[in-house]
């Protein structure tokens, strides 16, 4: 699905990434994981092209994506679920999902606004009013219905649950379980090593710019040391 070789990204003379490598499968849940300024953030943003990397590859499928603008990547499948939410504040919580919505692979049973509103009741309760007008929760819905509605190859998700509250993280994570039951491959990044343990099938951790660990969740629940020396506070 994803493959991601030797990726080396800065921000001017200030370089990042020093050779991220990882894979996300076809149906597999794979995490993103280490402290913060890490460069996980920015292994997002130069997969989706927001930050062109300055060396390796990036392929989706058989295909490189290095270096493309964001509108074609996302056009050829990767949905972003963005840091921040970013949703349209001055839209309706309708005319957010409307705006990106697409079947470019012609999907038998692709995510329609009726299928959302399913997966995310409230939303369908707050469809008539503006981004701006909902709870933080209720953005991250948004933000996560509206990368649905491009009906995407891989979802990915940058701080999955960043400043929610407890209920609503479970909300999140119950509604990651079930797109994962359904299939869909997910690249995720978040803090929540107990929730990321219980849903992805494998892990990466990041420490200044490069991958120092990978495996399974059992793998990494057993190692209680490992969470402590890259994960710990």
């Amino acid at each position: 699905m994803l493959k991601v070789s030797g990726l080396i990204t800065a921000y001017g003379e200030s370089q990042v990434l020093f050779g991220m490598a990882f894979e996300v499968g076809a149906g597999e849940v794979v995490t993103l994981m280490g402290r913060n300024g890490m460069g996980k953030t920015t292994t997002v943003h130069s997969i989706m092209g927001i930050v062109p990397p300055k060396a390796g590859t990036i392929e989706l499928g058989s295909r490189d994506i290095a270096g493309l603008p964001s509108h074609r990547i996302a056009r050829l499948g990767l949905g972003l679920v963005p840091e921040g939410r970013q949703i349209f504040p001055n839209l309706t919580v309708r005319e957010n999902l409307v705006a990106a919505a697409a079947n470019r692979d012609a999907r038998p049973s692709p995510w329609t606004l009726p299928l959302v509103y399913e997966f995310f009741p409230r939303l369908a309760e707050r469809q008539a009013n503006m981004g701006n007008q909902l709870s933080g929760g209720e953005q991250q819905m948004l933000a996560i219905g509206r990368a649905l509605m491009t009906n995407p190859r891989l979802l990915i998700l940058d701080e999955a649950t960043e400043g929610l509250a407890p209920l609503i993280r479970q909300e999140i994570w119950a509604c990651l379980r079930r797109l994962k039951g359904e299939g869909q491959a997910i690249l995720v990044i978040d803090k929540n090593v107990g929730a990321l343990i219980g849903l992805a099938d494998r892990h990466y951790i990041v420490e200044k710019g490069r991958v120092v660990w990978d495996g399974t969740s059992p793998e990494l629940a057993a190692d209680v040391e490992l969470q402590h020396r890259y994960l710990g506070v």
